[in-house]
């Protein structure tokens, strides 16, 4: 039997943590049980999956993913000097 890392228990512990006091507003499983996906109402997403490590040992995973901003407008475009591209208000 192989023991999880101090660390990865304490991150897991962490994003679970988060859910204290919170809405879920769906769960969704993986057909072949390996991901969940736990969305919040507030667009946070903690994602619950085993990994399979180089010696084929399986690894739990939990990562809470945090929205700080809501989506911008679309894609960001970056002009590159002599494309003949401008930036709004600029000559």
């Amino acid at each position: 039997m192989s023991l999880t890392p101090v660390q990865d228990l304490r991150r897991i512990a962490e994003a679970v943590g988060e859910l204290y006091g919170r809405t879920v507003q769906d769960v969704e499983i993986r057909a072949d049980c390996r991901m969940l996906r736990i969305a919040l109402t507030d667009g946070q997403l903690l994602l619950v999956s085993v990994l399979v490590d180089e010696h084929g040992k399986p690894r739990l995973d939990v990562d809470l993913l945090r929205t700080d901003e809501p989506a911008s407008h679309g894609q960001l475009e970056v002009p590159f000097p002599g494309s003949g591209v401008t930036l709004e208000g600029e000559p």
